[in-house]
This record gives C-alpha cells, structure tokens and sequence, in this order.
C-alpha cells in the first residue's frame, strides 16, 4: 500500500440478510482489495462472547494468522485480552450503536470514549492493511454508527454502499435457523429493516459524491455489472472484476463473521430469483413486513404484489434523512 494514499474503506451499511455477505466475499478476489467481513465484532468475538468465533478460514481468530496479529492493538501493556475486548464492547455500546448515528454526524468525536475508539479503529484499518497489502477494506459491518465515525479516522477514505432487500426476504431468511444464526420473527426483523435502513440514509445523505444505493435484487439480477459499479465506486479498474458472468471463484478469506456461507470456496453461482418467500413466508408475517417497512418499502422501490419498480430511485444515494421525514 502506498503510505502517500488516504486507505480506503468499502463500507457496505444496511441490515443483515440484504447479501452483503456474499458481495464482500466477491469483492475480496480483487488484488488489493480486502474483506474483513464484520469487524465491528471481532473484539466480541474472539473473546467468545459472541455469535461465534471463527474467522473465514475456518480458524479461531485468536489463531487465524491474520486477526492474531491485528488483536493485541491497542490493548494496553498488563491489560488481558478479556479486559481489551471488555472495553472495546463498552465503547462500542456507549457511543457507535445504530441510535447513535446522527450524534456521530452531527457531534464526531464528542467524548473520550468515541475518541478512544475512533483511534484503535484507525490504527486496525492501517494494520490490516499493511499486512495484506490492501488498497480497499470492505467492511460489511452495517452497523450505521460505526460506518458514520469513518470519516473522522485518520489516513481513511471511506466509500459508502448502502444495501437493501426485500424485507420480506429477509424476513424469511431469519425465519430459518442457520448454524450459529439465530431465529427472528417478521416483526422483529422488520423493525430492524426499518431502523438501519433509516440511519443509513442518513450517512450517505451526508457523502452522496462518495456512496450508491443498491438494491439485493439488482445485484443478483446482474452481478457483474453490480461489481462494476462497486470497484468504480472506489475508483478501482473494472478489468480487475472477478465475476464472469454468473459465476465467481472464491478463495479462502479472513472474514470475521457474517453469513454463514463465507467458509464456502471454489466455483460460485449466483442464482437469479430471490422470491422464496412467497411460499416460504406465512401471509401474517409478509403483511408484517410490508405494514412495519412503508414507508421505506414503496420508496425503495418494492411492490405489494412482489415487483420491484424499477427506475424509481437514482443509483447515486441522495435520500431523504429521518430528519425530513
């Protein structure tokens, strides 16, 4: 990486089960570029008290080559580890949570927490970045609050994605229970849709000149031209796109956590339907989803009947904030 260059972060916001997943693993066959899945949670994860402990290449992320290398920044001399990731989890609780977005914005570093936490994110990004040789680092953290403190970091480009699906889709993806994944009812991951998806607007409100919404169906409806877009985004060469056509090879990552078909390699298919739903979903939990998502549902382009509408939003992400709503 050339120290001269600002790093650039790729960060992909929105709510889970929106792909992002799947987009970051694509985008992570690019030289130079880097996915480092969720970093939000890799403190919490690696101390196991999260969801699971694993990095991409199937190792504990105390033992991966990558993460054991980057854990100990930061970590102050006589501190433990449990102690380290206690207090990263606190800061994180305290100050980059979705609620606090605006706050973030509109405040930055406010506080001696967020300024705390500001600095050890600032000195991850760089490290892992030198140790992979990354011009880009995707993160698909999507947690807002974590991708509006990016701005204030030291030496950071950020680029914003904000990505969206069907909320009846991804109502019935939590509705099935995936390895270390939990279940979540219609309403609740709604309600969640609902919350992300509105302090993600707000960021790229903000950077408009540097974010694109995206849409899941547009990205399996055509995901080489999506990754296109993607990598001119970020201002990288599209020559260096990995999909050809539908199908993809993936390597081996370092993703900390995130869907749990990142530990899947070799040739990748991307289907072109996302409708399952429609006999997966009982009636009461898709009207659910289209009652507690309105009115982002009809302005994100979706349909009752299951269409999307299309040419109904720009792909530049200049959206109203809650603030206008």
């Amino acid at each position: 990486m050339d120290d001269a260059s600002p790093l650039k972060i790729l960060c992909i916001t929105g709510w889970c089960r929106s792909g992002s997943t799947i987009i970051g693993n694509v985008l992570n066959e690019i030289p130079g570029f880097f996915h480092v899945g969720e970093l939000h949670f890799l403190w919490k994860n690696a101390a196991g008290k999260g969801a699971n402990n694993l990095c991409g290449c199937g190792e504990a992320l105390t033992r991966c080559p990558v993460w054991s290398e980057i854990l100990p920044i930061g970590r102050p001399a006589g501190v433990s580890a449990e102690e380290h990731a206690d207090a990263v989890i606190r800061r994180q609780l305290a100050c980059v949570r979705t609620r606090h977005t605006w706050r973030v914005l509109d405040r930055g570093l406010h506080c001696d927490e967020i300024r705390e936490h500001a600095a050890l994110m600032t000195r991850t990004y760089h490290a892992i970045a030198a140790r992979m040789g990354a011009r880009v680092i995707v993160d698909t953290t999507k947690i807002p609050g974590e991708a509006a403190l990016l701005p204030r970091l030291e030496g950071v480009t950020p680029y914003y994605v904000h990505l969206v699906r069907d909320p009846r889709a991804v109502a019935q993806s939590w509705s099935r229970p995936k390895d270390y994944c939990y279940v979540m009812p219609s309403r609740t991951s709604t309600a969640y849709w609902h919350g992300f998806n509105l302090a993600s607007q707000a960021i790229v409100r903000r950077y408009p000149e540097r974010s694109l919404f995206l849409r899941y169906e547009e990205f399996i409806a055509d995901p080489a031209g999506t990754i296109d877009r993607l990598m001119r985004l970020c201002g990288a060469d599209p020559a260096a796109n990995p999909m050809r056509g539908r199908t993809v090879e993936l390597h081996t990552n370092h993703t900390v956590t995130g869907n749990p078909d990142r530990f899947a390699t070799g040739v990748t298919t991307i289907r072109d339907r996302d409708d399952s739903w429609r006999t997966a979903l009982p009636v009461p939990a898709r009207l659910a989803a289209v009652t507690l998502s309105w009115p982002l549902f009809r302005r994100y382009g979706y349909r009752p009947g299951g269409t999307l509408r299309t040419g109904s939003r720009r792909t530049r992400a200049a959206v109203p904030s809650t603030k206008d709503q």
